[in-house]
C-alpha cells in the first residue's frame, strides 16, 4: 500500500489487539502522522453519532488528510457469540421483546428492525464498513479534500487489501 508519508492519516479500527501493530507495520504511513481511533466496531451508524463526531474533531484538530476505515474477518464470529449470550439470558427475554416492539413501531427513534439487527450493525461487517465510508464521504462537515478509503485485513493470512 503506497502512501505519502507526510500526510496525516486517521485509521478507524476495531478492538482486535493485533490491528494497530499490523497497520503500523504494513502501511507506509509515518507513525508520527498516524492517528488510530479504536472502537468496538469501526461503524458509523448515523451521520451524527459519537464516532462520526470523533472523526470530524480529529480531522480539524489534527489536520487529517485521509481517513481509512479498517474491516477484518474476525468481527462476525464475535458478534454471533455475543448475540447468543444476550438471547439466552432468561432475564432479558421480556426486555428484548419490548425493545423489538419499539424498534418496529416507534420510528425514527429506533431505526433498526430488531435488537439483533441493531446489535449486529448490519448483515456483514463489510456492508457496515461500506455504509460507514459513504456516510463519512458525504458528511456535510467533512472538508472535500479529505480522502476516505476502506481497508480490509484478512487476519488468518495477515493480508492487507484496499477496497475501491
Amino acid at each position: 500500500m503506497s502512501r505519502d508519508e507526510k500526510k496525516k492519516v486517521l485509521f478507524v479500527i476495531g478492538m482486535e489487539q493485533k490491528l494497530e501493530r499490523f497497520i503500523k507495520e504494513e502501511t507506509n504511513v509515518n507513525p508520527e502522522n498516524m492517528i488510530i481511533l479504536q472502537t468496538y466496531q469501526p461503524v458509523v451508524s448515523y451521520p451524527f453519532d459519537d464516532l462520526m463526531r470523533d472523526i470530524i474533531i480529529a480531522v480539524y484538530q489534527d489536520n487529517v488528510e485521509e481517513i481509512v476505515v479498517v474491516s477484518t474477518n474476525d468481527y462476525q464470529k464475535n458478534t454471533g457469540d455475543i448475540l447468543n449470550k444476550i438471547y439466552k439470558n432468561k432475564e432479558l427475554q421480556d426486555k428484548i421483546q419490548t425493545l423489538d416492539y419499539l424498534f418496529k413501531n416507534c420510528m425514527p427513534e429506533f431505526p433498526e428492525g430488531t435488537v439483533s439487527v441493531w446489535l449486529q450493525g448490519g448483515k456483514t461487517l463489510t456492508d457496515s464498513v461500506q455504509k460507514t465510508v459513504n456516510i463519512i464521504r458525504k458528511h456535510p462537515l467533512l472538508p472535500s479534500h479529505v480522502k476516505v478509503k476502506e481497508l480490509y485485513i484478512d487476519q488468518g493470512n495477515e493480508k492487507l487489501s484496499e477496497i475501491v
